[in-house]
């Protein structure tokens, strides 16, 4: 196969697989629209906390399908795990399009979430693992892209719909029902992509990888990626399945507390506040229900651009800098919202004042912060235990997610903008800390190089500890 059809395939392979990221947008973005029409008397009748309730039970979803999601992918595979997510996406939003009350709405967006939260931990994982070293950030980002692409098409519907047929009391069910589309298109799309090599390798199916390997790079490349797989996994097939207990050696242990960490700093940033409430918070600050809905495009507009940004940028700096940078720029960010929340109360400048303001907070979440953590996160664990550390990172991702999900309208409506986004600068300064001082560099590393240094960290640091003990004695 020549080298412009292995680059042709590779695109096919990234555009199929990232319409699960594209879903993932869509369905976080399309409430925050939908809420203020759903929450009417005479549709769903929602107060401060059932329509927490509504938006988080998603993400509790979610976080349930990122844990699961990860070892069923390890044992099924990638590619069949991405196709089930394309049906379960496509009925659930089915469900909430039709809800008649809130206890089927409620348990829609469960199932629609175990369909995000899947698709949040294997889409990644299965990019990581299809694309050579130096494309896998390109190729992991672009799925970053495909979920602000997500969320901006869906404001723009929203805005779309609640103009043109904000009369209408049961517009929001419109704006739920455009999902089925992408999901149909992500079924469709999987069907022609082949499975993961390395999964394959790991099954001992090892004609199909190198067959899979020869599709996606040139001859020279898919025999020696071939050998280096092989090698890696070769030294696993005297170890049990996967288990949790496996994170119980130091140096794995170490991997996921990374993991872990750098899931619950993206969203600490307090990002979904804006992505799930920001017609809410711009109605607050002053616009009214239509102009909020049109204002929130620009919202959606940013997040794209600066994800492309991002993509640029992440193959030519390091990943550590980059992510203290985009987090510097968030925490200040929501600190001006905050001050100007108190200082402009009252002012008809409030309004624009804030929605320039989430601009430049999504700049910076989305073009260096979302980027960098679902990379970091796709290449950090060894290929044994990839599907299950990536799930359990996305896992608690999902649920901070949730906890503000829900808290956020009830602390909105209780103690007010500026002390709500106080709080959030709080602990952003406490995830600046912890990049600092925990984040490895990954950058220019395969993944199995990435393995052999951190197995290397530990045992050089092993080997000082008990050169230590000895002395002591």
């Amino acid at each position: 196969m020549k080298t412009n059809n292995h680059k042709s395939y590779l695109q096919i392979i990234m555009i199929s697989a990232t319409f699960g990221g594209l879903l993932f947008g869509y369905d976080t973005g399309v409430i925050n629209g939908a809420l203020p029409f759903m929450s009417k008397a005479d549709q769903l009748n929602l107060t401060p906390v059932t329509q927490g309730l509504v938006t988080s039970i998603l993400l509790i979803g979610a976080a349930l399908g990122a844990l699961f999601g990860g070892k069923l992918a390890d044992h099924f595979g990638r590619r069949k795990m991405i196709l089930n997510l394309a049906f379960l996406f496509f009925v659930a939003s089915l469900g909430t399009s039709f809800a008649p009350n809130v206890p089927v709405m409620v348990l829609a967006r469960f199932f629609l979430g175990l369909a995000v939260g899947g698709a949040s931990s294997m889409v990644p994982a299965f990019l990581a693992e299809m694309a050579p070293t130096e494309k896998r950030a390109r190729m992991v980002t672009q799925n970053e892209l495909m979920i602000v692409g997500g969320q901006f098409l869906a404001y723009v519907f929203n805005a779309i719909l609640g103009v043109t047929m904000g009369d209408v009391g049961h517009v929001w069910r419109y704006m739920l029902l455009i999902c089925t589309i992408p999901a149909v298109m992500l079924f469709l799309g999987m069907l022609i992509v082949p499975e993961s090599p390395r999964w394959l390798i790991s099954k001992g199916r090892k004609e199909e990888a190198l067959q899979v390997l020869r599709q996606i790079r040139d001859e020279k490349s898919a025999n020696i990626e071939f050998k280096e797989i092989e090698a890696v996994i070769k030294k696993e097939t005297d170890i049990e399945k996967v288990l949790l207990k496996d994170f119980s050696t130091p140096w794995l242990r170490r991997i996921l507390f990374i993991g872990i960490g750098v899931a619950i700093v993206n969203q600490i940033t307090g990002v979904n506040s804006i992505m799930y409430y920001g017609t809410q918070i711009l109605e607050k600050s002053g616009f009214g229900t239509q102009a909020a809905l049109i204002a929130n495009i620009a919202n959606g507009l940013i997040s794209v651009i600066a994800v492309c940004f991002g993509i640029w940028l992440i193959g030519k700096v390091n990943r550590r800098p980059m992510l203290i940078l985009g987090l510097s720029g968030t925490t200040t960010a929501l600190f001006l919202i905050a001050i100007f929340s108190i200082i402009l109360e009252g002012s008809s400048l409030l309004p624009y004042v804030v929605l320039s303001l989430t601009v430049m907070f999504l700049a910076f979440m989305q073009g260096f912060v979302g980027p960098v953590t679902w990379l970091v996160i796709a290449e950090i664990f060894p290929q044994r235990l990839r599907g299950l550390g990536t799930g359990i990172s996305v896992f608690f991702l999902w649920i901070v997610n949730a906890v503000i999900g829900f808290s956020f309208p009830i602390l909105l409506s209780s103690i007010g903008l500026a002390a709500t986004f106080f709080a959030f600068v709080a602990i952003g300064l406490l995830g600046i800390w912890f990049v600092y001082k925990c984040m490895p560099e990954t950058n220019g590393r395969s993944l199995e190089e990435l393995e052999q240094e951190f197995r290397s960290i530990y045992e050089k640091e092993n080997n000082i500890n008990l050169a230590t003990i000895k002395e002591a004695q």
